[in-house]
């Protein structure tokens, strides 16, 4: 396994300008990283200055001899006006993206759930078909560019390992397959480990991300944390500093013969360069030991 970083886990950074899309390349490459991904690159998939600009990404990722893993960027497919062909249209956009970067695999969401004036069952068995229906329409499409598609255990209605699983096996396309982010179960309330040991076997990339947690009867923390979907409370840690047995992830990982990358998605209040040099050692640690 080679250990990647996500452009997201630069986040203050890249907000307040000290680094931009491609200046956090080199910094990514000096804290050890072996490849990056993106999730978006600063520029909407609308405007007619993407190319260039996914282009000039890709130009200094190859210099740096730093590879693009996976591109990343958000969908709803129960919630987008139009209904969910017309995010699939959107999608092809993004797809077009992913191709003039270079990568061989993208991610974008499946939904937040259905919105609050939806007309009739709004559980996740009414929303299957459709997701199923635009994950497979989009993927097909990404085919023909040679870019294999993931959805990600993201959004809290989409984000338990069944319904993960559910989808990818509804979807039934040899281009589909899963994003295991190891620390997102929490914010199902699902067992990490357990999960992560379901999903496995359907996985094209792996996000490492680390959580601090308390039940939900505990004192309200205050700011940085938000809630689970059972109201459990959740604050984005350090990989190797919170509550995910990310050794054991891993393992269950390589158990079902994954060997593809791992990014580090970090989304804490520490400092991102601070924390993505420890995250990263841990990770190396971690995979040396498996």
């Amino acid at each position: 396994m080679k250990i990647g970083v996500s452009s997201y886990s630069f986040w203050a950074y890249l907000n307040d300008g000290r680094l931009d899309n491609v200046s956090v390349i080199e910094k990514a490459a000096q804290l050890g990283f072996e490849g990056i991904e993106y999730s978006g690159i600063g520029v909407p998939a609308t405007d007619p200055k993407v190319m260039d600009a996914a282009r000039k990404i890709r130009e200094a990722a190859a210099k740096a001899k730093m590879p693009i893993v996976s591109y990343t960027i958000g969908a709803d497919f129960l919630r987008a006006a139009g209904g969910w062909e017309a995010e699939v249209e959107r999608l092809k956009g993004e797809v077009r993206v992913a191709a003039a970067l270079g990568v061989k695999m993208m991610r974008h969401d499946a939904t937040q759930g259905f919105p609050k004036d939806h007309a009739g069952p709004a559980d996740f068995a009414a929303a299957l078909p459709i997701l199923a229906k635009a994950c497979r329409a989009a993927t097909e499409f990404a085919e023909g560019l040679g870019i294999r598609t993931t959805v990600e255990n993201h959004g809290f209605f989409a984000q338990d390992s069944e319904r993960c699983e559910q989808l990818t096996k509804a979807v039934g396309h040899k281009n589909f397959g899963a994003l295991v982010d190891i620390g997102n179960f929490l914010c199902a309330d699902e067992n990490p480990v357990a999960a992560v040991r379901r999903m496995a076997p359907y996985a094209f990339h792996c996000h490492v991300k680390d959580f601090h947690t308390k039940p939900a009867q505990a004192a309200e923390p205050g700011r940085g944390w938000f809630k689970s979907r059972g109201g459990n409370y959740l604050r984005g840690s350090i990989v190797g500093h919170g509550n995910v047995d990310v050794p054991a992830c891993l393992a269950a990982m390589k158990a079902a013969g994954y060997d593809g990358w791992l990014s580090i998605e970090f989304e804490g209040m520490e400092d991102n360069l601070l924390a993505l040099g420890i995250g990263a050692e841990n990770l190396k640690k971690y995979v040396a030991k498996l």
